[in-house]
């Protein structure tokens, strides 16, 4: 039966699991920060060892999500989704009860690992469910709006959460949450066996690419302490650079490749990727800097700093739920992804310009109400990134799109809050007011942000392929019904 643009009660169902699934991790990776000062001060955390609160969590999550997800290509996505879920549930009880720091650190990596597990299979479950165009582009807007706008939910409460109980309760609330999605996943979820480890049981592989990854992001997130030009963030780096390589090498030679190369055969999953990479690294100078900027500048409180953004949130939620979809049918992904881009090329442009006394209303509120750019950009660039993908390499594609958002994630927090923090000290050295600093490193930070934004609208605007349109069919009746109506559909959604 060909795909029908009515999802049914089963379809929005497995929606809301994936949607919650990925809100609960989303959450738990921006609730956390707003947190550290009271674990600092409650477990007795040195300076240096705080940053594993969030390293941890981030080496694990970056580097498993490739083989995560093709390893739910080979056994399963359900069954990789349901591991995942169970393993960050019951790591968010263990950080919940920590009284160490190594308690700490240990339960954030074990959750990296069940986020990634769970991630990286969300996105093939989702465009292997919802087929027909219409439909997989409002679920991919729906799974969207939960990423993006969880990261400034999480700011709020995870501030009323800790002024308001203990620091315990930001990993307390995941447990009745992965409980629920648990319970819903098992009869909501489809069922799939895989291909089966024998497709593709690439063991040398899984080794090259995870430990080159968790190698890769370990260096990029310490070069804050050590340098960039450090022999530490050298030698590491290339190292990681090595066995990367080496994975890259074992994929074209293999006959059961981890990661069949063909993938990036396809413009628009290599493009997206590239994309996708250079707007988040930039976006976290609005997501984390502008925080900071709101903190330690203007003096805003945690509660305060995360009502500020929450415009960001609302209209992030209301472009991406409300009308992107429409926008990706008429006039296609790569309009609506330039359309995006072209927004938050004005957010970070303006921030540029934030003064050291800013009103909320004049300088940062505008700001706010531009990111709904990112409610243009990310459903656009989602589907995208997942249309060159074939059925059997959808787990793969879902990871490799979560794997470059990730480590475009570490290279904006290393790369842009150290360049943040050297023109900072520049400027305190000159004899420059502690504001006055602050305010100048966020923004170079911004600057370089606003560069990376203008280089991903140009490999949008050259890599990415305008959307072919296909001649509607002769309305004279063919003598022989035609079998295809639902593959000439799927083709034409897995087109590069």
């Amino acid at each position: 039966m060909p795909p029908t643009d009515i999802p049914s009660r089963s379809h929005r169902l497995a929606l809301g699991v994936l949607a919650t699934g990925m809100l609960m991790t989303v959450l738990d990776g921006s609730i956390v920060t707003v947190a550290m000062p009271a674990i600092q001060s409650d477990l007795g955390f040195t300076p240096v060892g705080l940053s594993w609160v969030v390293n941890a969590y981030l080496i694990a999550f970056g580097s498993l999500l490739l083989l995560a997800g093709r390893l739910g290509d080979l056994i399963g996505r359900k069954r990789m989704f349901l591991a995942g879920t169970g393993v960050f549930t019951a790591a968010s009880l263990l950080a919940g009860v920590a009284t160490s720091p190594g308690v700490l650190i240990a339960a954030r990596f074990l959750q990296g690992v069940g986020s990634a597990t769970a991630s990286a299979v969300s996105l093939g479950i989702l465009v292997t469910l919802f087929t027909a165009p219409r439909q997989r582009a409002k679920a991919i807007a729906v799974f969207s709006f939960t990423g993006a706008a969880g990261a400034s939910l999480g700011q709020v409460l995870g501030g009323v959460l800790t002024d308001a109980l203990t620091w315990n309760w930001i990993f307390f609330i995941n447990l009745p949450i992965g409980i629920a999605v648990l319970l819903v996943a098992l009869p909501a979820l489809p069922g799939d066996r895989g291909l089966g480890l024998k497709a593709g049981a690439d063991v040398l592989g899984a080794l090259l690419v995870t430990s080159g990854l968790m190698l890769g992001i370990y260096a990029v997130v310490k070069i804050e302490e050590y340098g960039a030009g450090s022999a530490h963030t050298l030698g590491l780096g290339g190292l990681a650079l090595a066995l990367l390589a080496g994975f890259v090498v074992r994929q074209a030679t293999a006959k059961n490749p981890l990661m069949p190369l063909r993938i990036f055969r396809s413009r628009s999953v290599a493009g997206a990727n590239l994309v996708q990479m250079l707007m988040v690294a930039a976006l976290f100078s609005f997501q984390v800097l502008v925080a900071l900027y709101l903190q330690k500048v203007l003096g805003y409180g945690a509660a305060e700093t995360g009502l500020a953004m929450l415009p960001a949130a609302a209209v992030i939620g209301a472009v991406s739920l409300g009308v992107s979809a429409r926008l990706n049918a008429r006039f296609g992904e790569r309009t609506v992804l330039l359309a995006g881009l072209v927004l938050l090329v004005g957010v970070l442009g303006l921030l540029t310009r934030v003064p050291v006394n800013a009103s909320y209303v004049t300088d940062l509120l505008p700001v706010m109400l531009l990111a709904a750019g990112f409610g243009l950009a990310l459903p656009a660039l989602t589907s995208l990134g997942m249309s060159g993908a074939k059925e059997e390499d959808a787990g793969l594609a879902s990871g490799l799109f979560n794997t470059t958002q990730q480590i475009g994630m570490a290279l904006g927090i290393a790369v842009l809050s150290t360049l943040a923090a050297s023109r900072t000290e520049s400027l305190t050295a000159a004899g420059r007011p502690a504001a006055e600093a602050l305010t100048g490193g966020y923004h170079l930070a911004f600057a370089v942000g606003t560069g990376l934004l203008l280089a991903a609208l140009a490999v949008a605007a050259t890599v990415l392929r305008r959307p072919r349109r296909t001649p509607a069919p002769s309305p004279t009746p063919a003598p022989v019904p035609a079998p295809g109506t639902a593959a000439t559909r799927e083709a034409r959604l897995t087109a590069p």
